[in-house]
């Protein structure tokens, strides 16, 4: 009933019992959490910046203060920021389940408005978030009452040990690229990744960067073969798509960031944190120049998270899309389906 709006009565009956499910696996995970010391936070939404990604896009909005100026604010696209801050304030264990805002997604595995979770440890290893990861989805599973997780024909074990290769590894494997070779520590070569990828066939533009090649490689090449039978947790991705995470102690050419897939869905992005202030300017305002040639806009810096982060420890913490997970373990074909009252879809109707 694909015309049928989700309130009818109808259609409601039969997405019911997946949300049910989505309400049993929220339980499971939160008591999960909660058995571990974790405590439960509600970060604000209404943040002075969305997040300083290039290719994430913000819901801008205005507040208005007493004496009736205005000043610009940003719907978040992750509670990262506020999280990181009671990181700073003394928190040592914390998660949410957070409503965030993401513009320009709309699709079967993207909804504008989403539910993520998102857990931080203060004091411990990332890799410790690759388990956590991996209990919740077989939480999600038992709970939801399935064996395997399903999406458009692909299936997983949720409860088999899961698979972890780096990015480098996967690139090899799935593409016939050496990338590591196209990094110098957090620097990047385009011109030896552009004639690689075209070696294998890989249509490419002369003025595609790199960025935007690991991307199309990822995507096209590498994503389809992650997390079948199994879980899959890509690791170590190069330093150039660091993001917020800290330098490898081992390789500065890769981070301490890792993506958890399932059915060649991702679902989770973990890193080791970065807490160097100066650093992660330099970052946010490379990816807003780079958000500023392409798409004409950026975002303002918010000074009091990079104060924060010099006071922040070291920490670890990862974002799980909960919806998503929702959905495989539901057996669900589209986000909507799994979220109790779906944003409207403004896009102009089919002819």
């Amino acid at each position: 009933m694909p015309d049928t709006p989700w309130w009818s009565p109808e259609r409601h009956a039969d997405r019911r019992p997946l949300l049910l499910a989505r309400n049993r696996i929220r339980r499971a995970i939160g008591g999960w959490l909660d058995a571990r010391e974790f405590l439960e936070v509600d970060p604000a939404a209404l943040q002075v910046s969305p997040g300083n990604e290039a290719h994430l896009h913000g819901f801008a909005t205005s507040a208005i203060g007493n004496d009736g100026r205005a000043q610009p604010m940003y719907l978040h696209t992750s509670p990262e920021f506020a999280m990181k801050k009671l990181l700073a304030a003394g928190e040592r264990r914390i998660y949410a389940f957070a409503h965030v805002w993401r513009n320009r997604e709309r699709g079967a595995l993207h909804s504008p408005e989403f539910t993520m979770l998102e857990w931080y440890r203060a004091g411990e290893d990332y890799t410790v978030l690759m388990d956590d990861t991996h209990v919740m989805i077989g939480l999600a599973a038992q709970a939801a009452g399935a064996e395997r997780l399903r999406f458009r024909g692909a299936d997983c074990d949720p409860f088999a040990p899961y698979e972890r290769l780096s990015v480098a590894e996967a690139f090899a494997r799935h593409a016939g690229i050496d990338l590591l070779a196209t990094c110098d520590g957090a620097e990047t070569d385009a011109a030896a990744l552009r004639a690689q990828a075209r070696a294998q066939g890989i249509g490419v533009r002369d003025d595609d960067t790199w960025s935007f090649l690991l991307s199309k490689i990822l995507v096209e090449k590498v994503e389809p073969h992650l997390g079948h039978g199994r879980v899959t947790v890509l690791d170590r991705y190069p330093a150039a798509e660091a993001a917020l995470a800290r330098p490898a102690p081992d390789d500065a050419r890769v981070a301490e960031r890792f993506e958890v897939y399932a059915c060649g869905v991702e679902l989770a992005n973990g890193f080791g944190e970065l807490t160097n202030a100066a650093e992660q300017r330099r970052r946010f305002e490379l990816e807003m120049d780079e958000k500023a040639q392409i798409y004409g806009e950026r975002y303002p810096i918010d000074e009091e998270f990079l104060d924060a982060l010099a006071q922040m420890p070291a920490a670890s913490g990862i974002a799980l899309g909960f919806d998503r997970l929702v959905m495989l373990a539901t057996s669900a074909p589209r986000i909507d389906d799994v979220i109790w009252t779906p944003v409207a879809d403004l896009s102009p109707p089919r002819r």
